[in-house]
């Protein structure tokens, strides 16, 4: 009973922020970018939120760490040195002045305006809108998965009933409500994962009595196979494969629209400096315990024959959470309730906003421009429920792995976006043909990689790295991205430099200074500034 109280005013809150700031989103910037006036904390929250979710709690945590032991902790680590405090630094400042300079909303609508292409902006709008399709897909299943264990209700009412409520609120509100959610969200799961991990480690007699019992467990794969000890390694028995999972969670968020389009909103320089030690520390909690909690799966679900989880990795860490009291309970399920919600609203919001921006309203000519904005809205709030209809549909597949889902689609995005969004910022010698190179093989890459493996034709491993898994294939097509773009720029037609210049002046701060000129010799003359007015 307690744990449906829980979840019943969870709700209602989350609904009620919608409410309240529909009133305050009445224009186009308002509902996709918060007016680009959203503080540090909640900027940082809502990047955080939006790259953790049941994804990472469900199916990555149980998954990796079942494979590779505590050494999973690694990944969580690498998502809060790369994927937060890295991708900050590089690109925070960058993309929020670049962004504003162009006038842009979207990542496509950023493509069109720093590459000047139209046709590059129509072609990263059908990815965004049909690559994060699969990635809501496993948000849903991993939730809902969730809810199966601590409600028993059917996974197929939990995946309606949660795309209900994400449509709710973020069609009333926009990017604030999502933000502000984002924010309680992200509280919610700071104090839920610290709780969840020490007292399911309490559970087994504590951290060290886990530990001794998962260090008398042998790998079954791996250079430390048969051999026990191997998942309490300080990389584990599988470092190789390891590598690849780091690689995609934590270099991924910076070619994942959702997750740069965070950067667009920055309120200003204090908002880039405070949310880059925010995000950082939320990372390391959030993904940090999500994953070492995970590595401890073994000892709480049996492995069938094959040494694999009887009933699935998806249900690992169900069942890790189902031995904890009530009240535990429902913290978990807010907690990834929180996680998901705030990553769903993200990612619907991504989707909308880049297919009426960029590809439906350039279609319709209006010179009113209130019945403009009205028009647009209603058309961003429409797809935001064509959207969450299609991935409920791909959702309610439950056989799909949550890991495979995730993998396909930030391989796909971030193989395809990546480097353009990245070198774009920093290098002016990037060119057209460099992105289109950069999109082609990031589609191109993930779709053949998915005939092959649904069809049962890739098997083995290449320089240790397991080529049939999905994960392995998008840390490749980044990595591949970052030097087919300078290879193709180097060689092809450059953009024109007057048209660069002007695009890069948003970085060039001019100062004025007034000054007086002292002639000396005929050697020159020496400039000197002028103190209160008065010449020297």
């Amino acid at each position: 009973m307690l744990v449906y109280i829980i979840l019943i005013v969870y709700i209602a809150f989350a609904v009620g922020i919608g409410i309240y700031f529909h009133r305050k989103s009445k224009t186009v910037s308002d509902f996709v970018l918060g007016g680009r006036s959203v503080g540090p904390w909640i900027t940082a929250f809502a990047y955080g939120t939006s790259y953790f979710s049941a994804v990472v709690f469900v199916g990555y945590a149980g998954q990796f760490g079942w494979s590779f032991g505590i050494s999973a902790t690694w990944v969580g680590i690498g998502n809060a040195l790369i994927g937060s405090l890295l991708a900050w630094v590089l690109m925070g400042r960058r993309t929020r002045v670049m962004s504003k300079h162009l006038e842009s909303a979207t990542l496509p609508e950023f493509f069109e305006k720093r590459y000047i292409s139209k046709k590059l902006k129509i072609a990263s709008a059908v990815i965004v809108f049909v690559f994060l399709i699969p990635y809501t897909a496993s948000v849903y299943n991993g939730l809902s998965r969730l809810f199966e264990m601590a409600f028993n209700v059917d996974y197929s009412v939990c995946v309606i009933g949660m795309a209900v409520i994400t449509a709710v609120y973020v069609i009333l509100g926009g990017y604030k409500a999502t933000a502000y959610n984002d924010f309680v969200q992200g509280i919610i799961m700071l104090i839920g994962i610290s709780a969840v991990v020490v007292v399911t480690l309490a559970n087994k007699g504590g951290f060290y009595s886990a530990i001794t019992e998962l260090s008398k467990v042998s790998a079954e794969t791996g250079p430390m196979a048969g051999m026990n000890g191997g998942f309490t390694s300080f990389f584990g028995p599988d470092p190789i494969n390891l590598l690849g999972v780091v690689i995609l969670t934590s270099l991924g968020t910076w070619g994942l629209p959702q997750m740069v389009h965070k950067f667009y909103t920055i309120k200003d320089e204090k908002s880039i400096k405070t949310g880059t030690v925010v995000s950082t520390v939320f990372a390391f909690i959030i993904a940090g315990g999500c994953y070492f909690l995970g590595g401890f799966g073994r000892i709480f679900v049996d492995a069938s024959d094959k040494g694999l989880p009887a009933e699935g990795y998806d249900s690992i860490i169900p069942a890790m959470v189902s031995t904890l009291p009530e009240i535990l309970i429902g913290v978990v399920v807010v907690l990834v309730l929180s996680a998901s919600m705030s990553t769903l609203s993200s990612l619907v919001l991504t989707s909308s906003s880049t297919l009426t921006l960029d590809l439906i309203i350039p279609m319709v000519k209006n010179k009113d421009k209130d019945k403009s904005e009205k028009r647009t809205l209603i058309i961003m709030r429409a797809l935001i429920a064509v959207f969450l209809i299609v991935s409920v549909i791909m959702a309610l597949n439950k056989n799909a792995l949550i890991s495979d889902l995730m993998g396909y689609s930030w391989g796909a995005l971030a193989g395809a976006f990546l480097a353009p969004m990245l070198l774009g910022l920093f290098w002016k010698g990037v060119t057209k043909a460099g992105v289109w190179a950069s999109l082609i093989w990031g589609v191109c890459a993930t779709a053949v990689h998915f005939v092959l493996k649904s069809a049962g034709m890739l098997s083995g491993t290449i320089c240790g790295f397991n080529v049939a898994s999905p994960v392995n294939l998008g840390a490749f097509t980044m990595i591949m991205g970052l030097i087919i773009v300078p290879l193709v720029s180097l060689i092809t037609h450059k953009l024109k430099k007057l048209d660069v210049d002007r695009i890069f002046s948003c970085y060039d701060k001019k100062v004025e200074v007034p000054h007086a000129v002292a002639l000396t010799d005929n050697e020159g003359y020496v400039v000197l500034p002028i103190d209160k007015g008065e010449e020297k």
